[in-house]
């Protein structure tokens, strides 16, 4: 059963305190990552045998396979994946970012010219459950970006293919390339190379607790988006909701992972009554009734609050977290005063899972406290920015003295000699 806390009668740490869901396989992926880079494709075979129970041969994904799938499909799934689609692009393509040039100095220009990467890996999982959207939101700012390349990976089931709806969502949003393996040796080829997949410049996607280590492991070799934590949800509430809603959206969340954490922050000790028993009731109907179950008693909390909205939002900034429903009268009044969450969902009509789907904002999503700091997934990440100065020899002669000072200031003589060695006289 969901915990119940009277905000100020029990300390912080019990309730801003996250479970520690780190997993000791660190040991274990840089032994996967060491195989994959001195075996290549074997090192791949093998492990598809061992984790996925796929003999793999060729681990491209054929265009005919594609087709495959998208037939496959029914219609009007399809056509739900497009608008998705259209909405995802029309929300990212105002993220766009141009360059820009500084010329208001005599002899002086200065700049920054936006360059995408040229060629971006996405992991898409394929475990407990096949994600497309994943596929729409990490692919569509690529292209949106003008990456070359997008090479996307994703686990074999045992018959040795993708989930159709992945390969689907795919064609949709235009990944170039597909190959079959998964987990953190999907991460090594993708970072290395193999014979079969290409080496890239970044790496995206959500993973199991390995795919993430993996993740951790070769930044610095390829760049990543992020570590991404179990999916987190806090809901803002009054009395004025209805119970078996609010319940419905605290599920949303826990139904992902056993080690999901699903918040209420509400100023009624009835609600909070409410939708507790609304959870006892909904959750033995769930398919993924087990992980809904394990997650909303490990790490699920309704936190009762003052009669005030301002004191609620502030907790919710304590605990920043992935998710954040509004779920109050008038939303946009209080938008300004949220500090940390990855992103927030305004209004009584407008539940988590219409942004997983389905409205256009990303869906990967800073979690485990990092929305302090950290962005969505955007458009941003998959450019570079490189900056350019020219000074005229007039220009640079103005200032050289000024340079020399500073240098030397630093005990960096040679900097400052570079400056004013030019004006020299032979």
């Amino acid at each position: 059963m969901i915990k119940i806390y009277k905000y100020g009668e029990v300390p912080d740490e019990k309730i801003f305190l996250r479970e520690d869901v780190t997993s000791n396989v660190g040991d274990v992926v840089a032994d996967i990552i060491k195989n994959v880079r001195e075996k290549g494709d074997a090192a791949l075979r093998e492990y598809s045998l061992k984790f996925d129970k796929a003999d793999i041969k060729s681990f491209e994904v054929t265009k005919e396979e594609i087709n495959s799938a998208l037939n496959s499909m029914p219609d009007e799934f399809i056509s739900i994946m497009r608008e998705a689609a259209d909405n995802i692009r029309a929300f990212h393509e105002k993220q766009v970012r141009t360059s820009f040039i500084i010329n208001d100095k005599d002899g002086v220009v200065l700049g920054q010219k936006v360059t995408p990467i040229e060629r971006v890996g996405l992991y898409v999982p394929g475990g407990t459950a096949a994600y497309p959207s994943t596929v729409l939101m990490n692919a569509i700012p690529a292209k949106i970006a003008g990456c070359s390349e997008i090479v996307m990976v994703s686990p074999p089931k045992a018959d040795g293919q993708i989930n159709s709806a992945i390969l689907a969502a795919a064609s949709i949003a235009g990944v170039d390339k597909i190959y079959k393996v998964g987990g953190a040796q999907a991460v090594a080829a993708l970072a290395y190379g193999t014979e079969s997949v290409p080496m890239v410049d970044k790496i995206v996607g959500p993973g199991n607790a390995f795919v993430a280590e993996a993740k951790r492991q070769v930044f610095g070799k390829v760049s990543i988006d992020m570590i991404a934590g179990p999916s987190e949800i806090l809901i803002v509430a009054d009395s004025t909701n209805n119970a078996k809603t609010v319940a419905a959206d605290l599920l949303s969340q826990a139904e992902h992972d056993k080690n999901a954490t699903a918040v209420l922050v509400t100023d009624s000790e009835n609600f909070a009554k409410e939708v507790s028993d609304e959870l006892e009731k909904q959750i033995p109907l769930l398919p993924r009734a087990e992980i809904a179950r394990a997650s909303i008693d490990k790490n699920g909390k309704i936190i009762v609050s003052e009669n005030d909205i301002l004191k609620a939002i502030d907790i919710a900034n304590k605990i920043a977290p992935e998710h954040l429903e509004l779920c109050i009268d008038n939303p946009f009044d209080y938008l300004d005063k949220v500090k940390h969450a990855g992103s927030v969902f305004m209004g009584k009509n407008c539940p988590e899972s219409l942004g997983d789907y389905f409205a256009g904002p990303n869906h990967t999503l800073p979690t485990s406290g990092t929305a302090r700091f950290s962005s969505p997934l955007s458009v941003d990440d998959f450019v570079k920015k490189t900056q350019y100065t020219y000074y005229s020899p007039d220009a640079l002669k103005s200032v050289a003295e000024k340079i020399k000072y500073f240098a030397d200031k630093e005990g960096l003589n040679a900097h400052g000699i570079s400056a004013v060695v030019r004006f020299e006289k032979e």
